[in-house]
Formats: C-alpha cells, structure tokens, sequence
C-alpha cells in the first residue's frame, strides 16, 4: 500500500518549507520519464547531493563516537553504515518504499523492493532536507538512523569488515589461493533473476549460495564460507559487513 507525501513527511520526523523537494526526492526516473508533460524532475541529483551529506555526517559522527579507533576501523564502519544495504534497510524503516513514485513498468517490474532504488530514495530525502533545513537538520535525520545500528553491538570490542575481502585477508594469511567465484544457475525472468554461486580456494568448494544478482550471491557465499571457519566469533552489522571480536 503506497502512503501519500503528507504521510511520508511524518514517517521521516521533518517537516518541509519547500514541500517540492520532498517530492524530488521520492520522483524515480522512471516515473519523471513517463510523465514528461508534467514537468517533472527526478531524485538522480539530489541523490549525488545526499551522497556527500551523509558521508561527511557519517564521518563526524564516527570520530566523535570512536575516538581511539584507527583510520582503517574507522573507514570500515563508515563503508558499512553507508552501503547500499545499511541505506535500504534506514529506508525501509521509514516506510520509503511506499512513498517513492514510480513509473508503471519499474512497479511491475517490482521497484519498491530494489535496493538500489530505496537506497538512492533515501539519499535524496537527505538531500532535501539539507538543501530545506541545513546540515543541522540533516544531520538530526541521518542520527537518528546511525545511532541504533552502532547500539546494536559494541564495536569498540569488534573489528569490522566486509565478507568478500575478509574470506580473501584469510586465505592469505593461511596460504591458500584467493577465492573463486563460479556461477552455477541462472533462473528467473530478465526482472526477477535468481543466481547461484559456488566460492573456491585450492581447488575445494567452501560455500554455495543464492542472490538476486551475482555480486549478492557472491557475497552471501563469502558470508557462509566464514561462518564455517569462525561460527559464532562473527556478528553480522549489516548484509554487507560483520563484526568479528577481538582478542583480549
């Protein structure tokens, strides 16, 4: 069930002066594209916009709150917090996926569900609210959504990183070749594809999986590889990331 603008404003806690950025943000190209006559313009740009304005508060928010943690920790997490999963889960917490305007074939096509296309939405909105409100109120915006996903495990007592290159980080250090990725079956409709990929080293299957595209298959595949190696020493952060905990 789509919600209106109206209704959208209060899920994201913002009350807009120009209520015509809020509907940028929530305009996919798809939907500009098929109702050229109308004057629309798409969320593409203030998406560009809303990229830099959450990496910089990202940032700030990182080195305020982690202190004695390194350049390279630090990078990490804000590669986490600010991955195309972590963005499309803060989306879908504020209901985004109802709220964005698409064109016919990319609802059919099942668009509301894309994380690419949540994950821009919510860019864009944080782009309207600092081109509306300021870096201040933006900042307030994005917070709100940083400040759960870091209380959900102490990563002062983790290190972080992400599945694909920790599998490989691994395999190095135990001398083992770096993992191959095969893709065993393709299935589905152009729209609605479904992968299956198998991870090697040295010639031994560590892992199968099944993604929605390659690069998530891939991915999931590494995840599962680690699980195998290192069980319950590993948390996931996000469907990207993990935390894997430190030795005293």
């Amino acid at each position: 069930m789509k919600i209106s603008a109206q209704q959208c404003e209060k899920r994201l806690g913002y009350t807009f002066q120009n209520k015509d950025l809020l509907l940028q943000a929530l305009t996919h190209s798809s939907f500009a594209y098929e109702n050229q006559s109308d004057d629309l313009s798409d969320n593409e740009v203030l998406e560009f916009l809303g990229d830099s304005v959450l990496g910089l508060v990202i940032a700030d928010f990182l080195y305020l709150s982690y202190p004695d943690m390194s350049e390279g920790e630090l990078s990490k997490l804000k590669s986490a917090a600010a991955s195309t999963s972590a963005l499309d889960y803060f989306a879908k917490k504020l209901k985004l996926d109802k709220c964005v305007r698409l064109g016919k074939g990319e609802e059919k096509s099942g668009g509301r569900k894309k994380k690419t296309i949540l994950a821009g939405a919510y860019e864009a909105v944080i782009a309207a609210i600092y081109l509306d409100g300021g870096i201040d109120n933006a900042s307030v915006f994005i917070r709100r959504n940083l400040i759960p996903l870091f209380k959900k495990i102490n990563v002062k007592k983790f290190f972080v990183d992400n599945y694909k290159s920790a599998l490989q980080e691994h395999l190095q250090r135990e001398n083992s070749s770096a993992p191959s990725y095969k893709t065993v079956t393709t299935t589905g409709p152009d729209h609605k594809k479904s992968f299956v990929v198998e991870v090697f080293s040295d010639h031994k299957l560590l892992a199968k999986a099944k993604g929605s595209s390659k690069k998530e298959a891939e991915k999931k595949a590494a995840q599962k590889a680690l699980k195998d190696l290192f069980g319950r020493k590993i948390k996931s952060l996000t469907s990207d990331t993990f935390l894997y905990k430190k030795k005293r």
